[in-house]
């Protein structure tokens, strides 16, 4: 496959994705729907950061980097949440 029928079908892809976001959205409510469209959000934000950010055509160590940079980004988050929680507001 050439790279724009890559970026064809990562964006058809990615349309796939919206609309069962929108789906999961209609159907499913409470815990069951956070956990669905999370996996759909990070499921889509996988493919952007993977083609169309490049990280794909990337060597070795700037792949280890990038997936650094988004661990480090969960921590933070996960800290974040923990934080939230804990202080009793929520």
């Amino acid at each position: 496959m050439g790279t724009r029928t890559q970026i064809v079908m990562i964006w058809l892809v990615l349309l796939v994705l919206l609309a069962s976001t929108v789906a999961g959205s209609l159907v499913f409510t409470g815990v069951a729907g956070l956990c669905v469209s999370l996996g759909v959000a990070f499921t889509k934000a996988g493919f952007i950061y993977w083609k169309y950010m490049h990280v794909g055509a990337q060597p070795g160590l700037l792949r280890v980097a990038a997936f650094a940079a988004g661990a480090w980004l969960a921590i933070l988050l996960m800290f974040l949440v923990v934080d939230y929680f804990t202080r009793g507001v929520g």
